[in-house]
């Protein structure tokens, strides 16, 4: 289900993802606070689409303004333990990963998904990108549904 909202307009592009980090110091006082301010920390959005007819209004954070765009949350490609990953069933973040050269370390610690959380698979991908797991951990590539 989409979302209005404001976002920076170098953002406002369909297809744009970001990752809504909550309010900063500069909102204080903005009188556009619950317009920009509607969507859940720490989750990553998708611009659907770009609100025809809105005007770009001024903003303390943004240099170029903000832009009124509608948004979806989107699923977090990642890794997680293999033993009892299906879709649909719910799981977590292994743990953080030191070795960030490896090829699934985007994986291991992917934007926009905390460790301390529980998600829904929404589908298995298959092998992560890497090898051999540093850590020794049997891994398993999905999308993890990141909305509520």
């Amino acid at each position: 289900m989409s979302t209005v909202t404001l976002v920076g307009s170098r953002l406002a592009e369909p297809g744009t993802e970001f990752i809504y980090e909550g309010e900063a110091d500069a909102c204080a006082g903005c009188p556009y606070r619950s317009q920009c301010l509607n969507l859940s920390p720490g989750t990553k959005y998708q611009v659907t689409s770009i609100r025809e007819n809105a005007q770009t209004l001024e903003c303390a954070m943004h240099d170029g303004g903000v832009r009124a765009v509608e948004v979806e949350p989107v699923s977090v490609r990642a890794n997680i333990t293999s033993k009892g990953a299906f879709a649909g069933s719910k799981t977590s973040l292994p743990g953080p990963c030191p070795y960030v050269e490896c090829p699934s370390h985007e994986y291991c610690e992917p934007d926009g998904v905390a460790f301390d959380e529980e998600y829904r698979i929404a589908e298995i991908v298959g092998e992560p990108p890497h090898e051999v797991c540093h850590l020794d951990r049997s891994l398993e590539l999905v999308e993890l549904e990141t909305d509520e």
